[in-house]
């Protein structure tokens, strides 16, 4: 069977196709997958897609270059979305067919910084999962920051954005990453992962995309405040 093809732009809205692949991950799944990222982080293993285990999505992940324990919870073979799907798209295309990257491709789109995606020279993304900004900020907060903050959604999106196609191993090597809002940000080893800044760590890393790579991680970077708070709406 061949490979699925991509199309440049899937139809409908940022909401629209947010809620449809939201119905496709499931919340509990997704959370499921990222509790087993921060295990095998914790321990220190290589967990996940690079091991050899009875899910052959593990596998079939691993001979496509992409490596972490979020990896086989992600379209794999030949699902669309797969990593060797997405290996000719531009970036900003493939963010649209990773199923845990719905929120910050929405934050590219409302900051219309689908271009800097695409540049000449190569990006490198360092993409938060939708869990990541689900901890990060409110829903309120959120909602405002893509509809009337443009600036400093701008400055968000840059905050994970790095001139030249860099894979995981490079960053790490390298102990620092520039990006594209100012920040130079420390990169060290984390397991097979790598820890970026103080708190967030890659989680699937080392997809390919046109001109660059796209390392999926567990936490948002950039100057933005906390908003999220865990005990909202509780006791009502």
């Amino acid at each position: 069977m061949s490979e699925p093809s991509i199309p440049a732009s899937p139809a409908g809205g940022p909401v629209r196709r947010q809620a449809a692949r939201r119905t496709r991950i499931g919340r509990g799944r997704l959370r499921a997958a990222l509790a087993l990222a921060a295990t095998a982080l914790l321990a220190g293993t290589a967990a996940g897609c690079t091991d050899d285990g009875p899910d052959d999505r593990d596998a079939a992940a691993a001979g496509s270059g992409v490596t972490g324990p979020l990896c086989a919870a992600l379209p794999s073979g030949t699902d669309p979305g797969n990593p060797d799907a997405l290996a000719d798209q531009p970036g900003d295309v493939a963010l649209q067919w990773i199923p845990v990257l719905t929120r910050f491709e929405a934050a590219v789109r409302a900051a219309d910084l689908a271009a800097e995606l695409r540049a000449p020279g190569g990006v490198t993304i360092l993409a938060p999962t939708d869990d990541a900004f689900g901890k990060k900020f409110s829903e309120e907060n959120l909602d405002d920051l893509m509809i009337h903050r443009r600036d400093e959604l701008r400055d968000l999106v840059r905050a994970h954005l790095v001139a030249g196609a860099h894979p995981l191993a490079d960053l790490v090597a390298d102990g620092t990453v520039r990006t594209l809002d100012g920040s130079t940000v420390p990169v060290s080893a984390a397991g097979p992962m790598a820890r970026i800044g103080e708190h967030v760590q890659s989680v699937c890393a080392d997809y390919r995309v046109a001109g660059g790579r796209i390392h999926i991680v567990n936490g948002v970077l950039g100057k933005l405040p906390t908003t999220f708070d865990p005990d909202a709406g509780s006791g009502h």
